[in-house]
């Protein structure tokens, strides 16, 4: 088992995976606000790896999202609406300060590889030599891996490997498929929303028959996999794990991202083992930097 921390938009999670048979022990987590200090933040990361009483002289697995210097472990969050203030921190160096029992070491790694790494080895992606993923939720993340190691440049990689950095009807991919998108287009352009509305509660309105929030989700869904189509093809990936909160509509989601792909030859899949999926991935990143 080896030690791991996952830094999500709305957490941070401690744990202890096995890589090997996907198993998670010894959760802790802990809410975090994107856009809270550094002190908040970093605070959570510390107090939740020290909760979780590792042995000491472990080398800890760190999933991040980026923008994020995961070989030096420096943040690098400016203008993505959160961790702004972590900038230029070396989150490394606070972890192998502030943690107790003391780390060995932290290596890092981006949020959306540590996912489709976790899915490779024991999940949706097992099997598959070139596969690619994508996380839904608050943004776009997206993986591209061949025989487990991550790829951010080549055929079909768009990039820094990012799909979020490519454009879809003339703007950002996030202003179309996003938590902050999908509402938004729901809601039009003079129409309050409840503010406890979110995805899922559109996507029940969808399956209870409602027409437009079956459109919205649709046109999302679609343009995403329109956007995806020539780079799974370019990367000859032979399956598509998607993961995050919005995978949970998988039942809305798979035929309009189908649509999107249209002939494209590569098979679909929603991610096996849930949050776990980046736990694992951070552990098994770890054997391969070590």
């Amino acid at each position: 088992m080896r030690p791991v921390l996952e830094l999500g938009g709305t957490h941070v999670t401690a744990a202890l995976a096995d890589p090997g048979t996907a198993t998670v022990l010894r959760r802790v987590r802990e809410p975090v606000r994107a856009r809270a200090s550094a002190e908040h933040v970093l605070g959570a990361l510390v107090r939740c790896a020290g909760e979780l009483d590792a042995p000491a002289g472990e080398v800890w697995g760190v999933a991040v999202p980026g923008p994020f210097d995961h070989d030096q472990g420096i943040a690098r969050f400016a203008g993505v609406g959160k961790f702004d203030d972590l900038y230029g921190v070396d989150v490394r160096a606070v972890l192998l300060d502030a943690v107790w029992p003391r780390p060995a070491h932290a290596v890092f790694l981006n949020d959306a590889h540590a996912f489709l790494l976790g899915e490779w080895r024991s999940g949706a992606a097992r099997g598959h030599e070139r596969c690619a993923g994508i996380t839904l939720g608050t943004g776009v993340g997206s993986a591209f891996l061949v025989a487990g190691r991550a790829r951010h440049e080549g055929p079909g990689i768009p990039p820094q490997g990012r799909i979020d950095l490519v454009e879809a009807g003339g703007g950002p991919l996030e202003d179309t498929v996003s938590r902050r998108a999908i509402l938004a287009h729901y809601g039009g352009a003079h129409a309050p929303l409840d503010p406890d509305l979110d995805v899922r509660d559109i996507a029940d309105r969808a399956r209870a028959g409602e027409r437009r929030a079956r459109r919205v989700l649709d046109e999302a869904f679609t343009a995403l996999g329109a956007v995806l189509a020539p780079h799974l093809r370019d990367f000859e990936a032979t399956v598509l794990v998607v993961g995050g909160a919005m995978a949970a509509s998988w039942d809305l989601l798979r035929p309009a991202l189908r649509a999107g792909l249209g002939d494209t030859p590569v098979t679909l899949r929603p991610a096996r083992l849930g949050e776990d999926a980046a736990l694992v991935g951070a552990a098994a990143h770890v054997a391969t930097v070590r």
